[in-house]
């Protein structure tokens, strides 16, 4: 883990609990998956803010229908290729709670996923238990360094969740 001091960490989690920063993070989503869908991911489907910038991350669109509301919904996720299966994290940048697309794919797994030329691949998700999550851990953040980070910022154990092809 990334050594952040006390101050440091206050200071991010007082940073990410600004409404100001939900703002700027839905908006950037909605235009990612807006691009994303126009260029058949041509365009949004590399991450290259933080970490990815010198090593761009794969994106893919995450489709999740509202465990209450019933509404659907489509959020942009960094994602690892593990043989078939896709994973991706609930960091949420080391805010305090899970994404609420984490709750939406245990009450409801069976969704799809869209990938760079490549529309609605059907998948089953399901979080990974602790040793499987142990073992992918390490590989994410190879993949991107900063899920360290924002491991660190938070108390929570941030869920890794599996989506296998249906």
């Amino acid at each position: 883990m990334p050594d952040l001091t006390p101050e440091q960490r206050e200071k991010r989690q007082k940073a990410l609990a600004s409404p100001t920063a939900a703002k700027v993070i839905k908006a950037m989503a909605r235009a990612q998956v807006r691009v994303f869908r126009l260029t058949d991911g041509r365009i949004g489907s590399q991450w290259r803010i933080g970490a990815g910038f010198r090593k761009p991350v794969p994106t893919l669109l995450l489709d999740h229908v509202g465990r209450k509301s019933g509404t659907a919904y489509t959020t942009p996720l960094l994602y690892l290729a593990d043989g078939p299966d896709l994973v991706v994290v609930g960091s949420q940048g080391g805010l305090p709670k899970d994404p609420q697309w984490v709750a939406n794919l245990v009450a409801r797994p069976e969704t799809t996923v869209h990938l760079r030329g490549e529309r609605a691949r059907p998948v089953r998700a399901r979080v990974a238990g602790p040793d499987e999550r142990a073992a992918l851990w390490p590989r994410l953040v190879e993949l991107y360094a900063d899920f360290e980070t924002y491991q660190a910022t938070t108390d929570r154990v941030i869920p890794v969740v599996v989506l296998e092809p249906r």
